[in-house]
């Protein structure tokens, strides 16, 4: 029988995709323990995009800034939540008029809420506020207790090996350093995402597409927002 995993880091508040492969997956293996990415076009560990009436804006989590090579799961956040009240402030100010606010926002307001000391125990109780919005049952399992090493495709295949998973679901963007041989030879099953970017309404004129998920259920609400998630199968 095929078990199914994805492997990605613990992102914020994610695009819609990110999601979209929990659908054809049994387990999502949190990628925790691998170095935080800070100020390069990839830091999306700890921030993702909204749609306003000036363009995109970044909504972004608070944290001390770590030492070059610090784990994702040893990043802390900044004290005093300031962050916080600015994110959900720039969120009322965009998407207040919006048909999904009054059910969705009293769920991200509580989900901010929640005082945590690292920015992976944050994130996680954000993803998963967000999949019981979608709908998404699937079980996560965190790669810093698991006893693996490695680094890239290496890494990737012993976590599959780890956790008892044949077939590994991977996002597009990975292509450029995967090696689809050593998962071959290693008897996994690598499988690329198929994901094409649904419209949905949105404000402030013309459609934009790869925007934190946030931006698709405060548009859209609960119920839409999973007809639009199980229409990206």
């Amino acid at each position: 029988m095929m078990s199914t995993a994805v492997i990605h880091q613990p992102d914020f508040a994610p695009y819609l995709g990110f999601f979209q492969r929990f659908q054809h997956a049994d387990l999502y293996v949190v990628l925790d323990h691998v170095q935080f990415v800070h100020g390069t076009s990839k830091s999306w560990t700890h921030r993702d995009k909204i749609k306003t009436n000036e363009g995109e804006r970044w909504l972004t989590i608070g944290i001390r800034k770590p030492k070059l090579g610090t784990p994702i799961n040893q990043v802390e956040l900044l004290p005093g939540f300031e962050w916080a009240e600015k994110n959900l402030a720039l969120l009322r100010e965009n998407y207040r008029k919006c048909p999904g606010w009054n059910e969705v926002f009293p769920v991200v307001e509580k989900l901010y809420s929640e005082r945590c000391d690292l920015l992976v125990d944050f994130n996680l109780n954000f993803l998963k506020g967000i999949m019981g919005m979608l709908d998404i049952q699937i079980p996560m399992v965190r790669s810093s207790s698991l006893a693996v090493d490695g680094s890239k495709n290496e890494l990737l295949i012993n976590l599959l090996h780890e956790v008892g998973a044949n077939r590994y679901l991977s996002g597009t963007g990975a292509r450029d350093y995967m090696r689809p041989d050593l998962f071959e030879a290693a008897g996994i099953e690598l499988v690329w995402q198929k994901f094409t970017h649904p419209v949905y309404r949105q404000p402030f004129g013309d459609f934009i597409p790869f925007l934190s998920v946030l931006d698709l259920l405060l548009n859209c609400g609960i119920a839409e927002s999973r007809d639009v998630l199980r229409s990206c199968k």
